[in-house]
């Protein structure tokens, strides 16, 4: 399989990206069981299609120990050059405390040995309490680290736009953020997407497919019952949806999905991450990848072969006008963790 040129985005002078990155939290242990041999094969599998951009973090269960496994495996095949096809961008989410040089190194040593590598291609820090602003000093520890030759870029997740912006201000350099962001959840939309084109801040969005409720499988399907939601992904973005709007307008979006997927010969799926690509200030959609248990290369290459037109904005434009704010109802990118 070979992508498109369109697939490919320069994320920094450094550091080019495929836009749609395999997401990894689904070997956290919230998705079912992973087989750690199948995975890595299906690593392969997605690194060899073009797929070349891993999202990860240090909570994610196994996830950099498997980024670890494969880049050994990866330059056992192909030899060590070959390893800088391959990003791995992973996440530090601390504790709120006190945070010390020693310290932050400590962590980042820990996730440069999982993952087998001198230097982290993407260090996306996560905090949990602005009240405790702490955060600053760990940014300031990990920027001296970027420095050190340990990280080659520092970025952010689930920020909000206000605290971006004290952290631009600080004079740390971030290249990207990392925020939920589609169909559903437009709340980029309202300030982040500006202001990152304001400051040279791209946007990684996840949560693109609301863990698969943006597909032909929920089409034309009865409300799920809480138990019948089988992964940690669907249960938060039911949530999402009912604040959204419900399951009825949900049926709505489906269906116009389905009727712009078949114009243009593509997915439902597909049509979902094609609009949040095609947003401002994004640089790359994250799709969770179920290592071993099922693979969507073919589909998801899909995504790079068309592009929505004006008709297909203006009929999606119908159900939003139809939905709730959730700026309004939740606040901003990543409010819904410190409320």
């Amino acid at each position: 399989m070979n992508l498109p040129a369109s697939s490919r985005f320069q994320f920094a002078p450094d550091l080019e990206i495929c836009r749609l990155l395999n997401g990894m939290w689904q070997v956290s242990g919230a998705h079912g069981r992973i087989n750690p041999k199948q995975a890595i094969q299906s690593m392969f599998a997605y690194t060899e299609a073009g797929f070349t951009t891993w999202d990860l973090a240090d909570h994610y269960g196994p996830a950099e120990d498997f980024i670890g496994e494969f880049r050994r495996q990866w330059a056992a095949k192909h030899g060590k050059e070959a390893l800088s096809t391959i990003q791995a961008f992973t996440k530090w989410v601390p504790r709120p405390s006190v945070m010390t040089r020693q310290l932050v190194e400590k962590n980042i040593d820990i996730s440069l040995q999982r993952m087998d590598v001198e230097c982290l291609d993407l260090l996306q820090f996560h905090w949990w309490e602005y009240r405790d602003n702490n955060y600053l000093d760990a940014l300031r520890h990990l920027s001296e680290l970027q420095k050190a030759g340990k990280i080659k870029h520092l970025a952010l997740t689930n920020f909000d736009t206000e605290h971006l912006k004290i952290i631009t201000e600080a004079g740390i350099k971030i290249v990207s953020n990392q925020v939920q962001f589609s169909l559903i959840d437009r709340r980029p939309l309202e300030n982040m997407a500006k202001f990152c084109q304001d400051h040279q801040i791209h946007l990684l969005a996840y949560g693109t497919l609301a863990g698969g409720l943006l597909s032909e499988k929920y089409l034309g399907q009865s409300e799920p019952s809480a138990w019948s939601l089988t992964t940690a992904s669907l249960k938060k973005y039911k949530n999402m949806v009912n604040a959204w709007g419900g399951w009825t307008l949900l049926q709505q979006l489906l269906s116009q999905l389905k009727q712009i997927a078949d114009k243009h010969g593509v997915s439902v799926a597909n049509v979902a991450v094609r609009y949040v690509l095609e947003q401002p200030a994004v640089a790359g959609a994250i799709v969770g990848a179920r290592l071993g248990v099922s693979e969507h290369c073919q589909d998801n290459a899909n995504v790079f072969r068309f592009q929505l037109d004006e008709a297909d904005y203006q009929q999606l434009e119908s159900t939003f006008s139809e939905a709730q704010n959730l700026f309004e109802i939740i606040g901003d990118c990543g409010d819904e963790y410190r409320r």
